[in-house]
């Protein structure tokens, strides 16, 4: 993985320094909270509900061994012994004294990491396929670009001040596990006909207040280019974008009211002035970078494991979890196996300090001394060999982090909700737990199928609820918490949004309402098909009848 260079280094330690002189200013008194504001959140600490809360960049959700067992210790030591995965691959700790931020900030560069641009009107953490490097159905390694990306965004002197935060998110590969069609910039990559590599790029995605699914202005980009295109946008962006109003300063509000078509000629004449210029990346500099995520030394060994057939074989719960959390990996006699963190009746994302020292320890002996964070919250191990896939699992299975719902209805999103975050008007961590709890049963899951169920606590959409085949939006209606069910929302490339099924439901009253629709759906299903599969060939009608007719 990337390793900091010595610039990199002083940067991230110059700035712990720093905003160490700002606190002892603010705890003097000498800055009032209107002035610190805009400072503590450039190195993201947000004051939430009952404390302040830090949010960590894993730069496209990569991270080693050493730097897990550095959060863990942090959260032990400067929190109560826990974090929380976020859906943009970071993590946050929401237990954090003030005194102690410029503590935590220098234990963080200590091992390469920094919460910089983890909030403000900025280029946020770039996020990336969780398989990127070691996907089967990668076309290139994700990672450089990510990592280009980075940093050509980091303290951007014409970008720190965007009209609104700003997100992008990329792909090496044509099955998007990314959710690239809901970022500000979207990035697929293809082929041209000659074989060189490039970039589909897609603008103007977005969840929240006013929900869009990107549009393409560029089939396809070189690589080499790719900086170039991006900070073409970006000046467009800063330029027309809306610093009038917050809830319309998004660029896709910008794409929506100038039009696809116009806002590409502008993006395009910026690119013709920019184009072959200082931002074009030599192919040296790309191999530089290529270099850090060389393969590891993988062992020649057979495609198939004759070790982990025996083993389903004889154990149907390793089975099931084979099934379920494993994914194809590239190098022979090696799987990708995920860690879902979303046992049921806890919050969906935490992990404690323990959990994350052992997961930590698992990277050291199954993968390379390596992890990945993934969008839906979850943890990989990237690099397992197939022989020892059963090892691997007997340890997860002693750390109660073997649930077998990848991917399945137990495999919730949710956001910190109105148990800890200040913009939220309804909780939704009880409410997953409960869902979770209701669909424990992984025969039952498995059963329903693939299916992604995604829980907001207010319009801000931290939860994705936009694009969950099955979406919840809690909401508050003259003091009560109500909740909003989507149907048929998508974040991979088919994707789309989900349809309002009609009225909220009572907090006590939502787990029967999500029960209803997958009675309905599994009434109405033709063999073969998902919920999602099922929704788009029959509509809303067949899902409201049941859930409102017999109210």
């Amino acid at each position: 993985m990337y390793r900091y260079d010595e610039f990199d280094a002083e940067l991230v330690n110059d700035r712990a320094e720093q905003f160490r002189r700002q606190t002892a200013r603010r705890i003097a008194g000498e800055l009032t909270e209107e002035q610190f504001r805009p400072l503590r959140l450039m190195n993201g600490l947000y004051l939430q509900l009952h404390a302040y809360m830090l949010r960590i960049n894993v730069p496209y959700g990569v991270m080693s061994s050493r730097q897990l067992r550095k959060l863990a210790q942090i959260a032990r030591d400067y929190d109560k012994g826990y974090g929380h995965w976020t859906t943009r691959q970071n993590l946050q700790l929401n237990w954090i004294q003030l005194q102690e931020t410029p503590d935590i900030l220098k234990e963080l560069a200590s091992v390469e990491m920094h919460c910089i641009q983890s909030s403000g009107n900025c280029i946020r953490n770039t996020t990336a396929d969780e398989y990127a490097g070691v996907a089967a159905d990668e076309i290139e390694d994700p990672r450089v670009y990510a990592e280009l990306i980075r940093q050509w965004s980091t303290l951007h002197p014409e970008f720190s001040f965007l009209p609104r935060k700003f997100k992008i998110a990329l792909t090496g590969s044509p099955n998007d596990r990314a959710a690239v069609k809901v970022h500000d910039i979207g990035l697929i990559m293809h082929r041209n006909d000659a074989g060189k590599p490039g970039f589909e790029v897609i603008v103007g995605g977005g969840l929240g207040r006013t929900p869009f699914v990107g549009k393409t202005i560029r089939k396809f980009i070189e690589t080499r280019e790719l900086l170039s295109y991006l900070e073409a946008i970006l000046r467009v962006y800063n330029r027309l974008g809306r610093r009038d109003n917050k809830y319309k300063a998004r660029i896709k509000i910008l794409v929506h009211e100038t039009g696809t078509e116009e806002f590409t000629r502008m993006v395009e004449e910026e690119y013709t002035r920019l184009a072959g210029g200082a931002l074009e990346v030599p192919q040296e500099e790309i191999d530089r970078i290529d270099a850090y995520f060389a393969p590891p030394d993988y062992r020649a060994l057979p495609a198939a494991s004759e070790t982990l057939r025996e083993k389903r074989a004889e154990n149907p719960a390793f089975d099931a979890w084979v099934e379920q959390n494993t994914h194809a990996h590239k190098q022979p006699g090696y799987i990708i196996a995920n860690i879902t963190v979303k046992t049921p009746g806890r919050a969906p994302g935490d992990m404690s300090s323990d959990q994350m020292e052992a997961v930590a320890d698992l990277s050291d002996t199954f993968s390379f001394g390596e992890l990945r964070v993934t969008h839906r919250q979850n943890l990989t191990l990237t690099d397992v060999e197939q022989d020892r896939l059963f090892e691997l699992w007997e340890r997860l299975v002693e750390l109660d982090l073997a649930t077998a719902n990848h991917a399945l209805i137990g495999d919730i999103i949710a956001c910190p909700g109105l148990d800890y975050c200040a913009l939220a008007n309804a909780r939704s961590i009880p409410v997953a737990q409960e869902i979770a709890t209701r669909f424990e049963d992984i025969k039952r899951q498995k059963d329903v199928g693939p299916l992604e169920l995604n829980i907001s606590g207010c319009i801000n959409a931290c939860g994705h609820h936009h694009v969950g085949n099955i979406g919840i939006l809690g909401v508050d209606r003259a003091g009560e918490e109500l909740y909003q069910l989507q149907l048929g929302g998508c974040s991979r490339e088919d994707a789309a949004l989900a349809d309002i099924t009609g009225r909220g439901f009572a907090a006590d009253k939502i787990t029967d309402a999500v029960e209803t629709v997958i009675d309905t759906y599994l009434e109405l299903r033709n063999d073969g098909e998902t919920f999602l599969d099922t929704y788009r060939r029959v509509g809303m009608d067949p899902f409201k009848q049941k859930l409102y007719d017999a109210a």
